[in-house]
């Protein structure tokens, strides 16, 4: 008997807990059905603030598109880089082409290339305009070298690499420009810094239009409020309403900077293209992600949800039946 009961008790604590969040559910969605309705009602003052919004979370958005892009595109400045090795003038060609055969095989050497003394003089005739000079020496001044690629520059590896380069008995000096690396390198630090610290201030402007934005709507509906609170509505019950229109704020914020960054990036395709096919350069600028515009959504949907916490939590008790 008392197995009954309490098989009976747990049946019906179920059917309670049931019932409960299925009433839950119907109130969330009725009330968040009744938030969108209200903003459709008055579409040029919704356009304007989610427009403000879309606009405040363009800039971040754009500022990450641009660094995830240079961040791609210096990945492939690598090639740029070569280290010049200067051999001994008592090498011969077959040595030096020997030896640049040799440092093929390591792991760190991408591409190499030898230059005999005789094209390094024609070269500097071709390109420097200075083929006289040249032709009034006894000699040829200049030494065979080997330039070499390396297959990566970070983590220090290229210091490293010509340390161990310039120990070879062949060579007599060997030099690697990482000047413009670390440029490169302190200006995408700083970009990122400074990218962060808009995100922030136009996360914190957004903030502040939803949640004036809320202070506005509950002073509209203060009489309604009033009337609300009379009957036993608790400040939660209340609340809820400009909770669903702040997210609806952020999210549609959210879906038009997308949009507005899909639209630049579209119109920047074909000319970014052609410039980085001067430096013959393939890479091709790419826009927000799946993931990262999922989390865009996200983030706009959140700033607009606790803009609108903060505005209610502040003027929503103040508020009162008298």
């Amino acid at each position: 008997m008392k197995t009954r009961k309490r098989e009976s008790g747990a049946r019906s604590h179920e059917k309670t807990l049931g019932g409960t969040l299925r009433s839950l559910w119907q109130s969330h969605s009725l009330i968040a059905r009744q938030s969108v309705t209200k903003l459709l009602k008055t579409p040029v003052a919704t356009a304007m603030t989610v427009a403000v919004i879309g606009i405040a979370l363009l800039l971040p958005a754009g500022l990450f598109v641009a660094m995830d892009n240079l961040r791609n595109l210096s990945g492939g400045f690598s090639s740029f880089t070569q280290i010049t090795l200067y051999l001994h003038d008592e090498v011969s060609q077959s040595e030096g082409e020997a030896l640049r055969e040799q440092l093929l095989t390591h792991e760190n050497i991408a591409a190499s290339q030898y230059i005999s003394p005789a094209q390094a003089a024609e070269d500097f005739r071709t390109y420097s305009g200075l083929g006289d000079v040249i032709s009034q020496l006894d000699e040829n001044p200049l030494p065979a070298v080997i330039v070499l690629t390396p297959a990566s520059i970070a983590d220090n590896e290229g210091a490293l690499l010509l340390e161990e380069l310039s120990a070879l008995p062949e060579v007599e000096s060997a030099q690697l420009d990482l000047q413009w690396i670390e440029r490169l390198q302190r200006f995408l630090q700083l970009a990122e810094r400074g990218a962060a610290a808009l995100m922030l201030i136009f996360s914190l402007a957004v903030l502040f239009v939803v949640g004036n934005t809320i202070r506005l709507a509950i002073e509209s509906r203060r009489a309604e409020i009033v009337v609300v609170k009379l009957v036993g509505g608790t400040d939660g019950y209340v609340a809820r309403p400009f909770l669903y229109t702040g997210t609806c704020y952020g999210l549609a914020g959210g879906v038009l900077a997308w949009v507005l960054l899909g639209l630049i990036m579209l119109m920047l395709h074909g000319p970014v293209t052609e410039l980085l096919a001067l430096y013959d350069s393939q890479y091709s600028i790419r826009g927000l992600t799946l993931l990262s515009g999922l989390a865009l959504l996200g983030g706009s949907a959140l700033l607009g949800w606790l803009g609108a916490w903060i505005s209610v939590r502040q003027h929503l008790a103040a508020i009162e039946p008298r």
